[in-house]
């Protein structure tokens, strides 16, 4: 699904999807402000040979690391997303791996350009906001999740 252009695209045009749970799938209910750390690493071995010609050693791909990611969102008075997926992970439930759609899109908002699909996620952070009767700001919430594998399209 991604769509090659001369330009890029902006960072703020996006959606967040979790698919299953208590919303069910489709609903956008949860906005997020920032999403950080989508990405992956492959671990690389060093390995050479003692009759090597060379004093360079291969390099041997090996296992893929996934980051996790932190969602960001204005606090508001629905639980019903971050917290009631937390909960039940934090007191030992190993059935709580959803699938996240991350969707970034074009300028109109109505065409999706690119999506980073999350397998197995779980919520493994989650940080209430600073608080101060001094600030201006927007309380904000940060969830961190943890994944399996991720996917580009």
């Amino acid at each position: 699904m991604a769509t090659y252009r001369d330009s890029p695209y902006s960072a703020f045009n996006f959606r967040v999807n979790v698919v299953g749970g208590a919303q069910g799938p489709g609903d956008f209910r949860a906005g997020f402000q920032e999403i950080a750390g989508i990405g992956m690493e492959v671990h690389v071995a060093e390995y050479r040979n003692g009759n090597r010609s060379d004093n360079s050693p291969q390099k041997i791909t090996g296992t893929v690391k996934y980051a996790d990611i932190t969602l960001k969102r204005g606090l508001c008075g629905d639980l019903g997303m971050l917290y009631d997926w937390i909960d039940p992970v934090r007191t030992g439930d190993q059935t709580q791996g959803r699938t996240v759609i991350i969707q970034v899109m074009d300028e109109t908002r109505q065409n999706v350009v690119q999506t980073a699909t999350l397998t197995n996620a779980v919520p493994v952070k989650l940080m209430g906001p600073a608080l101060s009767g001094k600030s201006t700001d927007v309380a904000i919430e940060e969830l961190t999740l943890s994944h399996e594998y991720l996917a580009w399209s």
